[in-house]
């Protein structure tokens, strides 16, 4: 088979991949990934399912329970899944084939949402516009959602104004999405404060209900060999929570105790991994989880990652309660705009963009 066919575009001549052309082409040298990021994983990460029917209902012994489950795996390696949740399967399943319509879009109209320079939202094809070798199979369409937006239509809006009008649909589907997801994600925020032991239970989710939150639609197409390439590479979540919604493929895998396990998905269950600015507020208490995903080579694979973040000014500073209760502060304060700048202008998001952020922030102090 010859190599995939690929495209020019833009003054920069970036290099663009047609997932529709990998499905029976070589896999090009530019995804090709070294040997050490690849290692397979053969074993299932086994953990509780945690359930929140009880929890959402107010019941103290259910809440307890799902308290500690949750505690048990943000302290250890930063990912759980979670059941009954509240969200309409309804919703999720929209969610789920919602953006088949875009992705399967002529290249050239995917190219006008195209991702700016330096800036997270629009469409990105394998991240080539950053990197021109060690490319994640995978194309994606990013776009924010404001906790407190000015309006309650911002993702049609968004869908409207950058794609067309005939995809007004698909707008109100990802808008529905976003604000089940938001209300879940502050009902979580109170449950982490709870199995942290707060004096104020309330404090994670006001300090998160301005906020905002980055929707990352992910599209891993077929892959010829996943034995040379991958669909996400080893990474941590710079931002503070991340609610994954994915279809019943598989892919996610998880670094726990020295090795690769992979993650299979579960009907209805969202899964849920701590970020790096989480692990900073919460004094390193809770972990960021390392995490990747593999390529698929039987099947595509659609991801829906909604990341959530403070408001961009709001300083990220370790809860003081803990820092007492730990003896000492392990992290600097930072605001989130300016660690997001970083993760855009410094190399590719990894397991230690974290510490060489914070690393930056000693060296900036010392000047």
């Amino acid at each position: 088979m010859a190599p995939a066919l690929v495209e020019k575009h833009g003054e920069d001549g970036t290099v663009v991949f047609d997932p529709k052309e990998l499905v029976n082409q070589e896999v090009p040298k530019q995804f090709y990934w070294p040997s050490e990021h690849l290692t397979e994983a053969k074993e299932e990460f086994h953990q509780p399912l945690i359930d929140l029917e009880g929890f959402l209902k107010g019941d103290e012994a259910a809440t307890v329970n799902a308290a500690n489950l949750l505690r048990e795996a943000c302290t250890t390696h930063g990912l759980f899944q979670v059941i009954n949740h509240g969200v309409d399967p309804d919703i999720l399943h929209a969610t789920e084939v919602g953006l088949d319509p875009f992705f399967n879009l002529p290249m050239s109209r995917k190219l006008s949402v195209h991702r700016k320079v330096n800036e997270l939202g629009g469409y990105s094809n394998a991240h080539a516009d950053r990197f021109s070798s060690m490319l994640p199979l995978k194309e994606m369409l990013t776009f924010d959602y404001h906790f407190k937006g000015e309006t309650d239509s911002e993702i049609v809006d968004y869908f409207k104004n950058a794609v067309g009008d005939d995809f007004v649909e698909t707008g109100w589907i990802f808008q529905k999405f976003c604000e089940a997801m938001r209300d879940l994600s502050l009902k979580i925020f109170k449950l982490m404060a709870i199995s942290l032991d707060l004096e104020d239970t309330s404090f994670c989710e006001k300090f998160f209900e301005d906020g905002f939150a980055v929707l990352r639609c992910n599209h891993y197409p077929v892959c010829t060999d996943s034995s040379k390439t991958i669909g996400t590479p080893p990474h941590c979540d710079p931002t503070c929570l991340t609610i994954l919604h994915q279809d019943l493929v598989g892919g996610l895998e998880l670094f726990s105790n020295g090795k690769w396990y992979y993650v299979k998905p579960h009907p209805g269950a969202l899964v849920m991994n701590i970020g790096d600015s989480l692990m900073a507020l919460t004094n390193g208490i809770f972990k960021s989880a390392v995490h990747r995903a593999a390529a698929k080579t039987d099947i595509k694979r659609m991801s829906f990652a909604y990341l959530i973040n403070p408001k961009k000014d709001k300083l990220i500073s370790p809860i003081q309660e803990l820092i007492t209760r730990e003896g000492s502060k392990k992290y600097s304060d930072f605001k989130w705009e300016d660690f997001s700048y970083f993760t855009q202008h410094n190399n590719r998001v990894d397991a230690t963009t974290f510490q060489r952020f914070m690393d930056s922030l000693a060296l900036s102090h010392t000047k």
